[in-house]
């Protein structure tokens, strides 16, 4: 690998951070399926960059990791929830619940690298009143919205 592709892969990554850490927020839920293990494909600018640079799996592979995860709860960093920009992951963690029905805080921690679909990953610190915060691990490089809750949480539509 030249070392101009490594400095195109570097300023990707943060370009997927700036992303991440300046995109406004979204204005409400969004329609979708009831599973996510079959998504249909929806626009995703940033996803469009990092394949333009060699980055995440694409078809009967990307169909295969996706499979292999499903095996593992929803977001954790063997199955990161599955969202389309920063935009998605903010919706998605806006339609948790906890336990009581209130919605959690949640901010991000931030990357935690390449995850098991080759696309950076985001963590995600989220709190229900009086507990302790759960990590949940997404990857905002995929056509969302993923209607599934994460365990220990409701979603709401």
């Amino acid at each position: 690998m030249s070392s101009m592709t490594i400095r195109m892969i570097a300023l990707a990554g943060g370009a997927a951070l700036a992303l991440s850490a300046c995109s406004p927020a979204p204005g409400g839920s969004r329609p979708g399926t009831a599973s996510s293990a079959a998504p249909r494909e929806r626009p995703n600018p940033s996803r469009d960059m990092m394949q333009s640079l060699g980055g995440g799996l694409r078809g009967g592979a990307l169909r295969d990791a996706i499979a292999r995860a499903e095996q593992h709860p929803l977001g954790s960093n063997l199955n990161p929830v599955r969202e389309n920009q920063p935009q998605g992951q903010r919706a998605y963690l806006s339609r948790l619940r906890c336990a009581d029905g209130t919605a959690p805080s949640f901010f991000r921690a931030g990357n935690v690298g390449a995850g098991v679909f080759g696309y950076i990953v985001d963590l995600y610190k989220v709190t229900c009143a009086g507990q302790q915060p759960v990590d949940i691990f997404i990857d905002m490089y995929h056509s969302g919205p993923e209607n599934r809750p994460v365990p220990g949480f409701t979603i709401v539509d």
